[in-house]
């Protein structure tokens, strides 16, 4: 696949989509949110790729929407370019292969909320995240649904309210990301974890992704009624079988991905 915004390889059963306009400090300009889009689109339908890492060129992973592009437009823009951006945010989620955010840099407004949006985050030291469209006149209203539900209310308020920027080590501490490494170190351990994933089975780790986004806003006894019924039917497939069965004989599994 070949993008004018992105750059996207393969290494063994990782998948790495690079955000690549470093000039522009990545933004996200509605054209490269739907590359964005089409690069999820075709993974997810790549079974050789079992885990996304989402990563970016230069010093910033993402400075947000590319205010260049929110000048002076009609209602039927703004409409248009925010339809996008709640499409790759839900696109992020949706598809079966768990994504991981590399943020080597700053991460900002929708930058950050793409952050929030990913399954799992691994940041560098140097890096930062902040919400800062109130200082602009332009509150950080679809950043907040994703910022709200990764460090809940008070603490997506605070940025939210303030624009402040965040240290990645407050950052983790919140629950925004994971892990925080040196920056000499970000790849390797995002490559540690991202290979991890890809040794369990893909149908497994692709029903609890889905199962999980499924459940999280459901109220206790809801989401019991739909984890047990997934767990059981996941119990038929040939993969849950044949972990079990290897677990029980000592032996590594050799998943079908079925």
């Amino acid at each position: 696949m070949t993008f004018e915004n992105l750059l996207f390889e393969t290494e063994g059963p990782i998948g790495v989509i690079t955000l690549n306009r470093p000039q522009r400090r990545n933004a996200l300009s509605l054209e490269t949110m739907q590359e964005l889009i089409a690069c999820l689109n075709a993974v997810a339908q790549d079974p050789a790729v079992r885990v996304v890492i989402l990563a970016a060129t230069g010093k910033v992973f993402s400075s947000g929407h590319d205010l260049g592009q929110m000048v002076g437009k009609d209602l039927s823009y703004y409409r248009r370019t925010f339809d996008v951006c709640s499409d790759l945010m839900m696109k992020v989620q949706a598809i079966p292969q768990p994504v991981i955010a590399e943020v080597q840099g700053i991460a900002t407004a929708a930058g950050c909320q793409l952050v929030a949006t990913c399954d799992l985050a691994i940041a560098s030291e140097e890096a930062a995240f902040a919400t800062p469209g109130v200082k602009i006149g332009l509150f950080c209203s679809t950043p907040m649904v994703a910022l709200s539900r990764a460090i809940g209310r008070k603490r997506a308020l605070q940025m939210l309210f303030t624009g402040d920027m965040v240290p990645a080590t407050i950052a983790a501490e919140w629950g925004l990301v994971n892990n925080v490494v040196p920056a000499s170190a970000l790849k390797e351990e995002t490559r540690k974890l991202a290979k991890r994933i890809a040794d369990a089975s893909p149908l497994t780790v692709g029903i609890g992704k889905q199962a999980f986004y499924a459940q999280i806003d459901l109220d206790q006894p809801k989401a019991y009624a739909y984890a047990k019924e997934v767990m059981a039917m996941n119990s038929m497939a040939a993969d849950a079988q044949e972990g079990i069965s290897a677990f029980l004989e000592k032996r590594a599994a050799c998943w079908a991905g079925k």
